[in-house]
């Protein structure tokens, strides 16, 4: 029988919350093995916007100085309404930049502010700049041989295989390439160098957004002499006197002396368990994540065999986001083009049914509260061929790539669309005859489009009187199906602010921690701005590690 390996803590996961526990355990003098079933690592991190809420971060401070944690904290409960859980807020609310400072100075780990406003900018409390902040752009050469195990980049959001961030300049000038020659010439030079990556390493290294968060906080561990072991799942705890002790692995048993940290993403590819819990798919809906497959509940499955309790209780258990699926490549998230003028989503019947500009969330909760299985966003030429529409690309790419697929709708009236996608045509053309004449003015009388911070910031500056709203009215017009899928779940672990996962009286299990979306989320079920996942996953995390080490025990106990 092989012997055992040994160590203070084992981390089962390779996301940022379990990375980030990694390091910060490894920096106060422990051993540490992570381990990854997967062949890659990276987790969700690696697909994901790379953004992180933080109240009070110093980059914040300098956009908007007048912020208050008193401010945050009022958000918070607004936010989470009866879900919230003072003990775990503070703790969040009083970490958050000490953790991101801590990372910074210490690690290689970087970050860039962000123009990002809260998601419910006029709620009490909420701010139109300065919580949250964006990984630096990294490149990933400097990974070396361990570079090819990094997650790549969701493919349906990249160009080529090359990445952007959400809001940066690079899009513009992708967007302006055939009217601008200054970025026309920017086009060429990325494409360029894109080239030049792809054939040297086999893939860009130039990322952005969590592709470079999972890889700045990979290099730190890889750095410090942390193992991230990939294709090694953990198969059962080891549990010894009402302690677990370790994990057991294919390959062998390690044994954690401090604890086993559980960091393995959630549920959201666990199809038992999100059929259980996704109000949609009980009502007949369809549902299509695009977060990594490997994210099955394995933490909280494991942590359940050992008597932790599963806590689904909030009415939205996961981060909706609105997909199209793309025939051959994938899920694609509409992350951006709801937001752009001459856009609009309506369901079957031809109307629409909310505030297209809200985020990727709300949407969701918008489209699930509606009671049909998905819908449709729909676009004018002028604007597809300016914004693109889901994964189907503005000029010059032509598209008759995507009408030949059936990915993308056409016709040349609102009336001859809908019966290419089975709407009712009569109520589309209603629906147009009534908003067209206000869009010309930039108004929404009917769902405020426009009217927040939030909705204007990823919509386009360019477009005046509202950056939101335009009349769809030059033909021909194109429409994609929306449907719904999520950015990772809610429902998780029920735990102690430092990690310690509980039983179902409320008992910490000895050894035993969880962090990321294998812990029951902070925000109540709710979406307040963007980075509310990966904030807390890195700040908890933070304090876990430290926890294990000794350090501020009655604090974060």
């Amino acid at each position: 029988m092989e012997e055992a390996r040994h160590c203070d803590v084992l981390v089962v996961g390779s996301g940022a919350g379990g990375l980030a526990t990694a390091i910060t355990a490894r920096k106060h003098g422990l051993s540490v093995i992570v381990i990854e079933k997967e062949e890659v690592y990276g987790g969700t991190t690696a697909f994901s916007g790379g953004v992180l809420w933080i109240p009070g971060n110093r980059h914040g401070k300098a956009s908007n100085p007048d912020d208050t944690i008193e401010a945050a904290r009022t958000y918070m409960q607004e936010e989470t309404g009866n879900f919230y859980d003072a003990d775990a807020v503070e703790a969040f609310l009083a970490a958050g930049p000490e953790m991101l400072d801590w990372f910074e100075a210490e690690t290689d780990v970087k970050f860039v502010p962000t123009l990002y406003p809260d998601y419910h900018p006029t709620v009490p409390g909420g701010v139109d700049v300065g919580r949250s902040v964006l990984a630096a752009p990294y490149d990933t050469s400097s990974l070396g041989e361990h570079l090819k195990r990094l997650r790549p980049p969701l493919g349906t959001i990249t160009f080529m295989g090359m990445m952007f961030n959400s809001s940066n300049a690079d899009i513009k000038h992708f967007f302006n390439a055939t009217k601008s020659l200054k970025s026309f010439a920017y086009v060429a030079k990325r494409l360029a160098a894109h080239a030049g990556e792809v054939l040297r390493y086999g893939r860009g290294v130039q990322v952005t957004s969590g592709n470079a968060l999972a890889a700045r906080l990979a290099k730190s561990c890889f750095d410090l002499g942390i193992p991230i072991e990939t294709g090694t799942p953990a198969q059962r705890l080891m549990v010894e006197e009402g302690r677990v002790a370790g994990v057991e692995t294919p390959g062998g048993t390690i044994r954690a002396e401090r604890g086993v940290v559980l960091a393995c993403g959630g549920y959201a590819q666990d199809l038992a368990r999100r059929a259980a819990a996704y109000p949609h798919l009980q009502a007949g809906g369809a549902h299509h994540s695009p977060v990594p497959e490997g994210n099955t509940g394995d933490g909280i499955r494991l942590a359940e065999e050992a008597g932790g309790s599963f806590a689904a209780e909030y009415p939205q258990p996961a981060a909706w986001m609105p997909v199209s699926r793309v025939p051959g490549k994938g899920v694609f998230p509409h992350l951006l083009d709801r937001y752009k003028p001459g856009i609009i989503a309506v369901l079957s019947d031809g109307r629409r049914f909310t505030n297209e500009s809200e985020s990727y969330h709300d949407v969701g909760v918008a489209m699930a509260a509606s009671g049909e299985a998905g819908a449709w966003l729909v676009a004018d030429r002028r604007a597809i061929r300016r914004y693109g529409l889901g994964h189907a690309k503005p000029a010059p790419l032509p598209l008759w790539l995507w009408t030949r697929t059936g990915y993308l709708k056409s016709g040349k009236t609102p009336a001859e669309l809908a019966r290419a996608c089975g709407i009712d045509p009569v109520g589309l053309e209603e629906t147009l005859n009534s908003y067209n004449p206000d869009a010309a003015e930039g108004r929404d009388p009917a769902f405020h489009r426009g009217e927040t911070s939030f909705n204007r910031y990823l919509a386009d500056p360019d477009h005046q009187p509202n950056p939101c709203v335009a009349p769809l009215d030059r033909g021909p017009f194109y429409a994609v199906r929306l449907e719904m899928g999520d950015l990772g779940t809610f429902d998780g672990l029920k735990t102690s602010v430092a990690g310690k996962v509980l039983n179902g009286e409320g008992q910490a299990i000895e050894g035993l921690y969880a962090v990321g979306n294998d812990r029951n989320s902070i925000m109540g079920g709710n979406y307040p701005g963007a980075g509310i996942t990966l904030g807390p996953a890195m700040t908890f995390g933070w304090i876990t590690g430290r926890h294990l080490a000794g350090i501020d025990m009655e604090a974060s106990a």
